[in-house]
């Protein structure tokens, strides 16, 4: 029982300045944490700003919130860089206004060549693709049964103009008789019709003539226009007749050639009115990618109804095609000049801006390094510049790069700066604070020599 009694008191005594120890140790680093912790985030929100305006008396000027800092603020606020931009000047200049339209190459003329006599093909004159000029010969059909039909028409017409000549002859023996009363006067009017009708006859036989000389002139195939040769549709030896579809051959005219496109009812009322004036409206032919020129004409004719499904009338530009870059059915890109606005202020597409407002352009005030936001609005475009009705000053710089980073009032960075020795502070601020070296950077609290190096104050110290 004493062994118990002694045991018992003797394990609180052991156990209980161990856990108050541990207790107070726990605590001590618990504070010490709390105080680094408290540290590390006042060494973050107060020193970043500071680190930023480099080595000297511009950080202390910076951390202070004297100039310095203000001159580092970026659209968002302090302590942010200023942004780098790229420039452009509003200037004044006349504006082309363009109608684009996808358009389909069309032949001038079109034409099937087909034999206009029935007979066998004896030659071909021509090669597939090739320019044939207007007239030229090229097929030939046998001949020779046209020919003799030729003759035959011409013997008929001499036999009855002979005739016709021996009847005339006795018509005027006739006339000679009767005036001696020696003969009777019907014997004279019968007379007269036989020289009538034997003038008929000779007439028809002169038809008849030319008739056959025209079947023997078919015989030659000629181009009836000026153009290339498309693909050969009947070969040496076949018969051939006017009722043939596919015909001998097929000529396209390309100089000139047209292209059709369509043009919006919205814009009918200006196209006329140019059209009323007498206006010689110039078009390009472009190609797919709109980057090569194919040729250039002029506008040529409009439709006279509006396509009710698609809201669009056709219209006609002309090209001379003398290089024959054109093609028949070949898509292109046609671009007709409507007019041209002169003296407009025009600006880069790229320092036209869009907000929920409308339009905008950031205008840059050169003297002291910030943008304004300017509400503009817009008129007609190209393809680099974009006219600015009103709210803009030709002379005026605007931003075209960077202004993603911007909103009105933001300090910015040109491309012609030099770059600036205090970091943070931007280029004038970190110029301006190193500058303040003298009684500013002297004040209490602004971070001059004596803060930004403690040691070199306590030695100038001891040697005072």
């Amino acid at each position: 029982m004493s062994m118990d009694s002694t045991v018992t008191p003797d394990k609180p005594a052991t156990t209980t300045p161990r856990t108050r120890r541990s207790r107070v140790i726990g605590a001590i680093i618990a504070v010490l944490a709390m105080i680094g912790l408290a540290a590390l985030a006042w060494h973050l929100t107060h020193q970043a700003p500071a680190a930023g305006a480099g080595p000297g008396t511009g950080g202390g000027r910076a951390a202070g919130g004297a100039p310095g800092a203000r001159a580092g603020g970026g659209p968002g606020g302090r302590g942010m860089p200023a942004t780098t931009v790229g420039l452009a000047t509003a200037e004044r200049t006349d504006i082309p206004v363009y109608l684009d339209a996808l358009g389909t190459v069309t032949a001038t003329a079109t034409a099937t060549v087909r034999a206009q006599v029935a007979g066998v093909l004896q030659k071909i004159n021509f090669t597939e693709g090739q320019l044939v000029r207007q007239g030229q010969v090229l097929a030939t059909i046998d001949p020779r049964s046209f020919q003799i039909s030729l003759q035959q028409a011409t013997g008929q017409r001499m036999r009855d103009e002979a005739q016709l000549e021996s009847a005339r002859v006795t018509l005027s023996r006739y006339r000679t008789l009767l005036e001696q009363d020696s003969i009777a006067r019907q014997d004279v009017d019968t007379q007269a019709a036989l020289v009538k009708q034997l003038e008929g006859t000779v007439t028809a036989d002169r038809a008849a003539e030319n008739m056959a000389k025209l079947n023997l002139g078919y015989t030659e195939v000629k181009a009836p226009i000026a153009g290339r040769v498309g693909l050969r549709t009947v070969d040496v030896g076949n018969l051939v007749s006017t009722g043939d579809a596919n015909g001998v051959a097929v000529i396209t005219q390309l100089t000139p050639i047209d292209v059709q496109f369509s043009v919006p009812q919205d814009q009918l009322q200006e196209l006329q009115a140019r059209m009323r004036e007498g206006a010689r409206l110039p078009a390009t032919a472009l190609d797919r990618t709109r980057t090569q020129t194919l040729a250039q004409g002029r506008f040529m004719a409009l439709d006279n109804q509006v396509d009710v499904q698609t809201g669009t009338v056709r219209a006609k530009a002309r090209f001379e095609n003398a290089d024959s870059k054109l093609f028949p059915s070949q898509f292109v890109n046609l671009r007709l000049q409507v007019r041209t606005i002169g003296n407009a202020v025009v600006v880069p597409v790229t320092a036209l801006r869009h907000g929920a407002d409308g339009d905008f352009v950031y205008v840059l005030n050169a003297a002291e390094r910030t943008v304004a936001l300017r509400p503009v609005t817009r008129g007609e475009s190209t393809v680099d510049k974009v006219e600015i009705r009103s709210g803009l000053q030709a002379g005026e710089q605007v931003i075209t790069e960077g202004a993603d980073r911007l909103k009105d009032g933001a300090r910015v960075v040109l491309p012609g700066d030099r770059p600036a020795m205090g970091g943070a502070g931007g280029g004038r601020g970190g110029r301006r604070g190193q500058a303040g070296q003298g009684a500013d950077s002297q004040a209490p609290g602004a971070g001059g020599p004596g803060a930004a190096n403690p040691g070199r104050q306590r030695r100038d110290s001891a040697q005072q």
